[in-house]
């Protein structure tokens, strides 16, 4: 199988409908990004942990609703016409929690957007209420958005996650790697994402084959050093 030659190459996700498992943490998510879905208001708010999957299904909306991609932090107004033209997906809205000007740029490219009858994505980590948004009106709108949160993975739908990372990557674990993180790793999203990078790392660099023991001597370095950070020694 073929294999990524340097650690500067990126893994290439696979972001389309069918690359993406519908679990009961992630199914209200899915239901509504469905082309027959009308949202309440014209916009939706996507929120959920790091790796959760929020870019995947902003990818599908998009292919399905023609929609175009951007990140808040590269909103600028002189965007915002041509943006408010179709239906948008803003990604990250937190991020610009300390930025007026891209603040400023959203809460006109929403006014916009919903004028011309399109519809809005906005995506953050925390829910909505939690954006700390300055500009009051933004947040108010932000707030008003129908609102749906991608939850924490139970175990089918964390082995597949895994599954996918690491197909993402074009490496190939055996197959008892992917049950025995899913029992014994940290459960969440970026976790996974953590992990199965380190495993394609130490594969590449020292020659090891993605194997259970190169997964149990991982997990437990990441627990060693985690009881450092939360047990510092004085010098």
């Amino acid at each position: 199988m073929h294999r990524q030659l340097s650690f500067d190459l990126p893994a290439k996700p696979a972001l389309g409908r069918d690359d993406f498992f519908v679990a009961p943490s992630n199914a209200m998510a899915v239901a509504m990004l469905d082309a027959s879905f009308s949202w309440p208001s014209g916009k939706l708010v996507l929120s959920g942990p790091r790796g959760a999957g929020k870019t995947h299904l902003v990818h599908v909306w998009a292919s399905q609703s023609g929609a175009r991609i951007i990140a808040a932090t590269d909103l600028t107004e002189d965007k915002v016409p041509n943006l408010a033209s179709g239906p948008v997906a803003v990604e990250d809205v937190p991020n610009i929690a300390r930025d007026p000007q891209a603040q400023e740029a959203l809460f006109h490219l929403h006014n916009m957007v919903l004028a011309n009858g399109h519809a809005l994505m906005l995506t953050g980590q925390p829910a909505p209420n939690l954006w700390g948004l300055t500009l009051a009106d933004l947040q108010s709108r932000v707030q008003a958005a129908t609102h749906v949160a991608l939850e924490a993975p139970d175990d089918a739908l964390l082995a597949v996650v895994l599954a996918k990372l690491f197909n993402d990557r074009q490496i190939m674990p055996k197959p008892d790697v992917i049950p025995y993180l899913v029992a014994h790793m940290d459960r969440s999203f970026e976790a996974a994402a953590q992990i199965v990078e380190q495993m394609d790392e130490i594969s590449l660099s020292e020659g090891h084959t993605l194997s259970r023991p190169l997964a149990i001597r991982l997990l437990s370095q990441n627990q060693y050093e985690m009881s450092l950070e939360s047990d510092p020694k004085d010098d």
